[in-house]
């Protein structure tokens, strides 16, 4: 019941998945996923979307562009994170499903995890297209988060490290990288917090050993610039759900529960124990997935 597939995002060649749904004739409601920041679709997002197909709902996931097996556009490097580019390609993949024969286009929801749970929001304010929503873990502020990330290695990254690599691309040098995770505390990663390498260790080694533990620097710049709860009021009327680790240290369950106030009705919100990871697997999981299935199946069935 899932087949390969790819397609175009304005010259960015996106590949993933497309899972049928289960116990239904004709075409039917769609569920768009992506996953989170410097992640692939091999970690955990396959779960997710066998348990969205088993209730009727057909799945679309893909991995972000230059990540996973999707190819950056020519001139563009493997492993950037540009958040607009990520939302732009959320819509390109909408596109996609509302294309294909088994998908009724008038029923699509976008579901996304820590930073693609903030594009899923952002998406939604957007397009009308979108029918339903649920953000996990979700990414709320760029300058909060980059403060706590700092805080938890003490290396505050100014600007003048962002300014030397875009004038050196801009010569034509390649692209500054740094680690996603790393024991050193002496050297510069994405994500410094301990639940983040175990995390990481983990799912590379069970569901993903290509994971390439790198990320362009300048990832680090576009997500300090990217402030998406500020089109949480803007989601409505298009129903909100959205799932936050109480003890989220990462993303921040505390900027999240305030940033659910913001966002207007119809939404609901659901707390789980735990930090930023635990939603993807054990008991957290199956609160997170049943909790987006079943706010899927009432809002597009």
């Amino acid at each position: 019941m899932r087949h390969d597939i790819e397609f175009d995002a304005e010259g960015a060649l996106l590949r993933g998945w497309f899972y049928e749904a289960e116990g239904t004739t004709g075409p039917a409601p769609c569920v768009v996923m992506a996953h989170g920041w410097s992640s692939t679709r091999r970690m955990y997002l396959d779960r997710f979307a066998e348990v969205f197909a088993a209730a009727g709902l057909a799945v679309l996931v893909y991995d972000n562009r230059g990540w996973g097996d999707s190819e950056p556009a020519p001139g563009q490097p493997r492993h950037e994170i540009d958040p607009w580019v990520q939302v732009g390609d959320y819509r390109h993949a909408i596109t996609c499903a509302q294309n294909r024969s088994e998908v009724d286009p008038d029923r699509v929801g976008v579901w996304g995890t820590s930073f693609s749970g903030a594009h899923a929001y952002v998406v939604a304010a957007m397009d009308r297209r979108v029918k339903a929503v649920v953000t996990q873990a979700p990414f709320i502020s760029g300058r909060a988060t980059y403060a706590n990330l700092a805080r938890v290695d003490n290396q505050v990254v100014g600007p003048d490290v962002f300014t030397a690599d875009r004038r050196a691309r801009a010569r034509g040098a390649a692209a500054a990288t740094i680690p996603v995770i790393g024991t050193d505390p002496g050297r510069l990663v994405g994500l410094p917090t301990r639940d983040s390498h175990a995390w990481f260790s983990r799912a590379r080694d069970e569901l993903d050993p290509r994971w390439p533990n790198e990320v362009t620097l300048r990832s680090l710049d576009n997500y300090y610039c990217y402030e998406p709860a500020k089109y949480l009021p803007e989601v409505t009327p298009t129903p909100l759900l959205m799932i936050v680790g109480s003890e989220d240290g990462l993303t921040g369950g505390n900027l999240a529960a305030v940033a659910y106030t913001s966002a207007a009705e119809p939404k609901d919100i659901v707390f789980l124990p735990g930090g930023h990871f635990d939603a993807y697997t054990g008991e957290g999981f199956a609160v997170a997935s049943q909790a987006a299935r079943d706010w899927f199946v009432r809002h597009l069935s």
